[in-house]
């Protein structure tokens, strides 16, 4: 049963193949790939694969994603969730997305916040990491606000568009949630 967690303003379920057109709106912007690490959605296919890519991704315990949904509108705006997940190992990295149009409202700290509650009290991890290109100041300042610490700079980490990118890599230790 794949888990549905609730925000006080926001549902986050399980993305299905109706979510293509929202996974299309946000990874076919712009704005939000340039930050991401991913090249540009072109068609609503290729949004068809992600969705499979999540969902086998949990099957195979690798990671969970969720869509993020307003309690009040029905499609997602975007999505959370953790990648590079290692049971064995305790731990997972933290990715999420937020359409422009809904950027500035908080809904990704709102998500952040219950996905990784969720990480610590259910999944039993013990650190949380997340990878963020330099430039990204607003989930830069977002982790550090929640309490991502800071531990380094991965040289030529990520490519985007053809170009290599720095990165900062974060923790959050279960013990200093």
């Amino acid at each position: 049963m794949f888990p549905i967690l609730e925000t006080e303003r926001l549902i986050l379920r399980e993305i299905t193949k109706e979510d293509a057109e929202g996974i299309f709106a946000c990874f076919s912007n712009e704005n939000v790939t340039r930050y991401y690490g991913q090249e540009t959605l072109e068609s609503i296919e290729e949004a068809v694969k992600f969705v499979d890519f999540f969902s086998n991704n949990y099957n195979e315990k690798r990671g969970i994603r969720w869509g993020i949904e307003k309690k009040e509108t029905k499609g997602i705006i975007g999505t959370i969730g953790f990648n590079a997940w290692l049971p064995k190992h305790k731990r997972a990295e933290i990715g999420y997305e937020i359409h422009p149009e809904q950027w500035g409202k908080g809904y990704a700290s709102e998500a952040v916040s219950r996905v990784l509650t969720y990480g610590f009290d259910v999944m039993n991890l013990t650190r949380i990491g997340a990878v963020v290109f330099l430039n990204n100041e607003a989930s830069n300042k977002l982790l550090t606000n929640i309490g991502f610490q800071k531990e380094g700079v991965l040289k030529k980490y990520m490519y985007q568009n053809g170009v290599a990118h720095d990165t900062y890599v974060y923790s959050l230790l279960k013990n200093n949630k």
